[in-house]
């Protein structure tokens, strides 16, 4: 059974390393992890659909990474094209995103829901026709401004260091995720020590 996690965020150089790219910055440090590589769409064979994404294979488990490249509020479009392609049905989609309902670092799975004002996530329920499907969150904290420019503003020193580590449990969770399948579980074991302190 094929697996999908898919990270949102905003393509680009002008968006590394802000609040709402922290999606794309999990699936990469997966793919580090893992050791695989993210291609373009072009480069998939027997791919014909929407092109604006990237993908990472992996093999062992049956799984690939998502990096959307359509801009957040049009994630849907190259998730669910992909996800037909693939034949990945919506609860083997789990879509990591930010969250400015969360305090910084803080990370919470969820095994479905809805898009919580998250305009990628909107768009992928939108298209998806169903909010049926695994979600990890990555607090990002609530502004005291203005929201859309809080998220577009990259993390300051003493909050990157909490989330690169908030990074790399997500990551050791997902990995559970992609073996298993079991988002229950998942939460299980995970939920309680990222709960602690």
């Amino acid at each position: 059974m094929t697996r999908l996690i898919v990270g949102l965020g905003n393509p680009g150089p002008d968006y590394e390393g802000t609040r709402h790219n922290v999606g794309f910055e999990v699936v990469d440090h997966l793919a580090r992890h893992e050791g695989l590589l993210f291609q373009t769409a072009s480069r998939i064979d027997g791919y014909a659909g929407e092109r604006a994404f990237s993908a990472a294979r992996s093999f062992d488990p049956d799984a690939y990474l998502l990096k959307p490249e359509t801009f957040m509020n049009r994630s849907g479009n190259a998730v669910v094209a992909f996800a037909r392609w693939a034949e990945v049905e919506p609860k083997d989609i789990l879509v990591v995103y930010d969250d400015l309902d969360l305090d910084v670092a803080r990370l919470r799975l969820r095994p479905h829901g809805g898009s919580g004002g998250q305009r990628g996530v909107a768009s992928i329920v939108e298209k998806l026709g169903t909010n049926q499907f695994p979600r990890l969150r990555v607090g990002v904290g609530r502004p005291t401004t203005d929201a859309a420019r809080y998220v577009l503003d990259r993390f300051p020193p003493r909050e990157r260091e909490v989330i690169d580590v908030a990074i790399a449990e997500a990551c050791e969770a997902l990995i559970f995720w992609l073996q298993r399948g079991d988002i229950e579980q998942c939460m299980t074991r995970f939920h309680s020590r990222w709960n602690q302190g």
